[in-house]
């Protein structure tokens, strides 16, 4: 079993792709960000009007390293965080440090240090949870918002991973940091999050070295604490006034749009021609990212 364990890779494709950016790479490119909880690490590119990409769990901002060339070539500049507990920022001991308030707290700071006042906003997976929390804080910064494949209801949330507090979640975590249970994990999420799984070795770098580094606390609240009782943010909803467009890989398992279509659709006074529904499951930066920046662009570039 321990040898199956081991031997279980998280990608069938042995192929490198031309140009491929490596995880050390990526990692040179990042900046730090000191806050009272830990340092943050974050990609600032581009000149422009700023847009943010905010990843979700157990991603990083590495999941968006294809749309960076992409956003900065249209004249944008791209600021992608590695929430505190994932990626390259620091991993501190604790839990509710990593709660939904906590998170959006932490990334007004950033954007206050960089002298950010307002900007357009994309998320995915549990990203949207913490945007919701930094919408409610901070309503006035986000111009323009980008939803894609994100948890905003209960209806059609089916997360690959979720767990009761205590012992059984903790041996898991374990399992995930000490390289027993990693392989398994990462090919079990990418075979139900992509139609294909194509990712080679390089690109599962980037998403198991932070794992294989310690870093699972936030995984840890987030499957054992948020995944059993998602916040409310109806109010949030709302009040939101900014444009929205929705870009959904309609072929998603674990985060379903066709159960909350109609209430979300409403919810986030979204129009019709501003959903756009793309041929893949929930990780659709890795497949479909130039696809999806380019209609992030036309968005951004709209009279609204």
């Amino acid at each position: 079993m321990g040898m199956f364990l081991f031997s279980c890779k998280p990608y069938q494709n042995t192929k490198i792709r031309k140009n491929q950016i490596t995880y050390e790479d990526f990692r040179a490119d990042q900046r730090l960000y000191p806050t009272d909880d830990g340092l943050i690490k974050y990609i600032d590119k581009g000149k422009g009007p700023v847009i943010v990409l905010l990843h979700g769990v157990p991603t990083s901002g590495w999941l968006y390293r294809k749309m960076i060339d992409p956003l900065v070539a249209n004249g944008y500049r791209v600021i992608i965080p590695d929430m505190l507990g994932y990626g390259s920022s620091d991993s501190p001991e604790g839990f509710e440090i990593y709660n939904a308030e906590n998170h959006a707290k932490r990334l007004l700071l950033l954007m206050e240090a960089l002298g950010i006042e307002k900007w357009s906003h994309v998320m995915h997976d549990a990203g949207g949870l913490w945007t919701w929390e930094l919408m409610k804080q901070a309503p006035e910064k986000i111009e323009k918002l980008i939803v894609l494949n994100t948890i905003i209801y209960d209806a059609g949330f089916y997360p690959p991973v979720r767990m009761k507090p205590g012992g059984l979640a903790k041996t898991a975590m374990w399992g995930y940091r000490n390289g027993v249970t990693t392989n398994t994990l990462l090919k079990n999420l990418f075979n139900q999050g992509l139609k294909e799984n194509t990712l080679n070795s390089l690109d599962i770098e980037g998403y198991k070295t932070p794992m294989l580094e310690g870093k699972t606390d936030a995984m840890y609240y987030f499957y054992s604490q948020t995944c059993n009782e998602l916040p409310d943010y109806s109010s949030v909803f709302e009040n939101i006034t900014v444009p929205v467009t929705v870009i959904w890989g309609i072929h998603d398992t674990m985060l379903q749009w066709p159960p909350q279509q109609t209430r979300a659709t409403n919810a986030l006074k979204v129009n019709g021609e501003d959903i756009h529904f793309i041929d893949e499951k929930h990780f659709l930066q890795e497949t479909k990212a130039k696809e999806i920046s380019y209609k992030i662009i036309d968005f951004l570039n709209k009279e609204n």
